[in-house]
């Protein structure tokens, strides 16, 4: 088949975006022809993959969301008539998609959370509803691909599309996260790299929008722990941000030498085994595929309840999942009774186990699976059915 991915910017740090290319590479695998439409793309581009990246002007977010779909549906209609594509997948809400990936929270839900009913005479809101409703309708013709069983019947619930349009994926954790045999060594050598002690312990974070993943949160705990343990705890945050108000912050809380801010990190895997323990204590979380990834590579884990992936952490019991409401004591509490316990080995022995026996991997294969049969029962997409 021929088909056209879109997205509104891939970087290659992103859950998203790296979600999207293992799903992209899987098809092209398969033998299908990789279109890829973009209003902006970073890092090196896949071999074999067409790009288009579209000219849209805006000078807001949403602004920008509505120019992309027209533009989207304006290259889309360009192709020739023998030529056009057979499915096009969206991992954004976007119009005329045949599947969309559902990686986002629900708009509207969290529209209804946040914001009074002034809010919804906004442009902002509008134009977000219209590009749900586009995707979550009842009567629109959309295969609906989610990695979140909560935001599933959240859409469910809301916009009352049909339950024979959705499809629950298995989480997708990349095979390059799996422990391997020599994970000690790799553990002796980045921590020598990064001039950490035997006995110095190493928190770490992974992922943009530092707010979001509770960055703060994570300073603040360490902030709290007791000396002698706390200038032998460090904290390195692997992801895109501005990084003035954290390192401001960390300052401020007495703990600059031991917070180690260094952006987008290309040796994740490799922090993953040197590292001590995972902090995710987030705001908001559609799935956490990092606390997936730290079960592949054996580290133990400290999330909040609202990660979707949570379940995994207390299931296998491999670390801890604070409670919800969040409360920042007991987050401190808890960070010090694990960085203590004779738990460690056990935990990582849980880790690995769950691993070897739980499907953590085959996202991208189901997802292809579900795009060729779209593409079986579909004789047109979307884009064209009302030429």
């Amino acid at each position: 088949m021929k088909l056209a991915f879109s997205l509104f910017r891939y970087f290659p740090y992103g859950g998203l975006g790296r979600d999207f290319l293992r799903i992209a590479k899987e098809c092209q695998k398969r033998g299908h022809e990789v279109h890829v439409y973009t209003f902006l793309w970073e890092g090196e581009f896949p071999q074999g993959f067409h790009h288009t990246q579209l000219s849209v002007s805006g000078m807001s977010n949403h602004q920008r969301v509505n120019n992309f779909s027209k533009q989207l549906r304006k290259s889309l209609l360009a192709q020739p008539i023998n030529d056009r594509f057979d499915l096009v997948i969206g991992f954004n809400k976007t119009e005329n998609l045949d599947l969309y990936y559902a990686a986002d929270p629900c708009f509207e839900a969290k529209a209804r959370q946040q914001h009074g009913k002034l809010y919804r005479m906004s442009k902002r809101y509008r134009i977000y509803r219209a590009m749900e409703e586009s995707v979550f309708a009842p009567d629109k013709n959309v295969e609906l691909l989610f990695i979140s069983d909560i935001q599933m019947e959240i859409v469910k619930k809301l916009y009352h599309t049909p339950a024979q349009r959705f499809h629950l994926l298995p989480p997708g954790v990349d095979r390059s996260r799996v422990r391997p045999d020599n994970a000690d060594e790799i553990r002796a050598k980045t921590r020598n790299s990064l001039s950490l002690r035997d006995d110095d312990k190493l928190l770490l974070m992974i992922g943009t929008s530092y707010k979001t993943k509770g960055v703060d949160r994570s300073m603040e705990a360490l902030a709290s722990l007791p000396e002698p343990l706390k200038s032998k705890t460090f904290l390195l945050v692997a992801g895109e941000e501005k990084l003035k108000k954290y390192q401001s912050l960390a300052k401020r809380l007495g703990i600059e030498k031991q917070v180690h801010l260094p952006g987008a990190r290309d040796d994740v895997p490799d922090l993953l085994l040197a590292s001590d323990l995972l902090l995710h204590p987030a705001r908001h979380e559609n799935t956490g595929t990092v606390l997936l990834e730290a079960i592949a590579a054996g580290t133990p884990q400290l999330v909040s309840g609202v990660c979707g992936y949570a379940f995994h952490v207390h299931k296998a019991d491999t670390g801890k999942v604070l409670s919800e409401p969040y409360r920042q004591s007991e987050f401190n509490q808890t960070l010090l009774e694990m960085l203590t316990s004779d738990d460690w080995q056990n935990w990582q022995r849980n880790a690995l186990r769950y691993m070897r026996t739980s499907d953590i991997f085959s996202m991208p294969e189901k997802v292809a699976d579900i795009i060729e049969e779209t593409g079986k029962t579909r004789s047109i997409g979307n884009v064209y059915r009302n030429l």
